[in-house]
């Protein structure tokens, strides 16, 4: 028998599971107890704790603060014993379950979805849920298992896999060209119109990079009047609507480039690239349906035409 103070795991799968469907009777309904057993089970809890984990009317109840947070950590938690379980006794070969992915708007748009279908076609019971954002994510406050990012992390916390160098291009219309004129040096961009992109790590605009005339790498401060915050899908719906010239990834160029919708230019200076890595957290067990998203991307990835 556990100590008294140790965590009981049925009163926290009580507990996950009312604070899911938020209804003590609903939770009782699914374990085949009644709804008063729930209710002594999820005290028991509280008192051990010294937190409320829900506030209780005589009609609703409503998961606390506090309970929100103990809520996500359980939830990895039993997680983990259940993908131990599986791993054990050898039902881990079908991969399965809810995977959450984290990917910044570009890549996700224009690289990521376009090749869902062929992996949700591979893993009929892997249920998937995607966040396109730039945005910063906390792995454990957010509960996602996994992150796509552009740069090479170097955080102790993460494990991570570079996946690709993606390569990047000047953009802008037709319309817009004929307009300003098309730039054939760099020292030309001053004269036209340049879309920049506020990074959501920095808070400070992404820098274009080049290569000089002699083929070094430089980065080039680009001064701007037109500035979008967080948002690289915003810029790039900015530079299709004539708006100015945007420095963005080929792969999220290329349809429009193909249609005759958007003209690359300074080619000559171009042949720069930015990695992309794939995250999930060091102390978080490989599960299979993590473990088969990171062997579908970076095999499928390793046979596409560079980008």
């Amino acid at each position: 028998m556990g100590a008294p103070d140790s965590p009981q795991l049925g009163s926290i799968e009580q507990f996950c599971k009312a604070a899911e469907l938020g209804s003590f009777t609903a939770a009782a309904e699914f374990f085949g107890v009644t709804p008063a057993a729930v209710s002594r089970s999820i005290s028991r809890l509280e008192k051990r704790l010294g937190v409320r984990l829900f506030s209780r009317t005589t009609r609703s109840i409503k998961v606390t603060n506090e309970g929100e947070l103990y809520w996500k950590e359980c939830q990895l938690a039993l997680e983990q014993i259940a993908e131990a379980e599986r791993a054990i006794t050898g039902a881990q070969t079908v991969p399965s379950g809810l995977l959450r992915i984290s990917v910044s708007a570009a890549y996700g748009t224009y690289r990521l979805l376009p090749l869902m279908p062929k992996f949700t076609e591979a893993y009929p019971q892997i249920e998937i849920e995607l966040s396109i954002s730039d945005k910063i994510i906390d792995f454990v406050e957010e509960g996602f298992d996994l992150a796509i990012r552009l740069g090479i992390q170097r955080d102790s916390r993460l494990v991570a896999y570079k996946l690709e160098d993606v390569f990047l291009g000047v953009f802008g219309t037709p319309q817009y060209l004929k307009k300003k004129g098309t730039p054939r040096s760099l020292n030309d961009l001053e004269a036209h119109d340049c879309i920049q992109y506020i990074s959501p790590n920095t808070g400070r605009p992404l820098m274009w990079i080049f290569k000089d005339d002699l083929g070094n790498e430089i980065d080039y401060p680009i001064r701007s009047r037109m500035r979008i915050l967080n948002d690289a899908l915003g810029c790039i719906a900015w530079v299709n609507a004539g708006g100015g010239l945007y420095q963005t990834y080929r792969f999220a160029a290329t349809d429009a480039v193909a249609r005759g919708d958007l003209v690359e230019v300074l080619q000559a200076h171009g042949g720069r690239s930015r990695p992309f890595s794939i995250l999930y957290p060091q102390n978080r067990h490989l599960s299979a349906k993590v473990r088969a998203f990171v062997d579908f991307l970076r095999s499928t990835l390793s046979v596409l035409p560079a980008q």
